[in-house]
């Protein structure tokens, strides 16, 4: 094994959740993350970071989220950490002026 720590992004589709009873939702949408981060990471310690439970729960027991961003860093312990990723979306800078396509040429 690496001494680096492995990361990885994943997009989770959550929709199965809707097949169990409407006040058990946000609970199956725990457990299918901890099951895809299981399978995918090859691990059975799984912890969900403080965040990403508020944002599955910001909703409610009956309407969490139908798909989210994961960022999953698994640890040299084996431990596996599991948060939200939220892309940094670059900021489009000032349109250029016609001096400063003078200046380019």
């Amino acid at each position: 094994m690496s001494e680096e720590n492995t990361t990885r992004i994943y997009t989770v589709n959550l929709a199965k959740a809707w097949d169990t009873p409407k006040y058990r939702r946000t609970d199956r949408v725990i457990n299918i993350i901890k099951e895809f981060t299981q399978h995918h990471m090859q691990t059975d310690k799984v912890k969900i970071d403080q965040d990403l439970n508020r944002h599955i729960w910001s909703r409610g027991k009956t309407n969490p989220p139908r798909k989210i961003r994961l960022r999953m860093i698994k640890e040299d312990d084996d431990t596996v950490v599991v948060s939200s990723f939220i892309e940094e979306k670059k900021l489009e800078s000032e349109p250029i002026t016609e001096e400063e396509k003078e200046e380019g040429q």
